[in-house]
């Protein structure tokens, strides 16, 4: 069973990840207080300074703010090419989610470089959808299967 924990600032991040993962799992995965397997940090959690665990074993975080945290592993998500989940691009509400670099799961399997849909709810942000769908990704939902994560 993976731990992880989400530090957002109500953005619904963590309610989109504790939806999808019933669909996907064959056992149920727990959100951790201290010492997550992943921690997933969000757009504006980063952007405040919200208080981050001591460590995580992988982090999910905004590739354009500075997150101080220790980390064997660090994914970036946002906007540039930089970042290992970008936006490729959005067509309507679906927005094109390109995989830059292949990551590994904190179940140790490997997800190649690819590009995926996303579907968005009216108004849902990018950023944050990103992110559920990278936290989906390292908790070992294969992509062709990442839904709406929508509210």
């Amino acid at each position: 069973m993976e731990l992880f924990q989400v530090i957002e600032d109500g953005e619904g991040i963590e309610g989109a990840i504790l939806r999808s993962l019933p669909a996907y799992s064959g056992h149920e995965r727990r959100v951790s207080e201290r010492h997550p397997a992943l921690l997933v940090v969000s757009p504006r959690a980063a952007e405040r300074g919200l208080r981050l665990p001591h460590q995580c074993r992988t982090a999910l975080v905004p590739g354009d703010i500075a997150v101080p945290l220790r980390a064997a592993s660090a994914v970036s998500y946002g906007p540039s090419p930089r970042d290992s989940l970008t936006i490729s691009s959005r067509e309507g509400n679906t927005l094109w989610a390109a995989l830059q670099r292949e990551l590994v799961t904190v179940d140790g399997q490997v997800v190649e470089r690819q590009e995926f849909p996303l579907a968005l709810a009216q108004g849902e942000g990018e950023l944050p959808a990103l992110a559920a769908a990278g936290a989906l990704l390292l908790l070992g939902v294969p992509p062709e299967k990442l839904g709406p994560l929508s509210h």
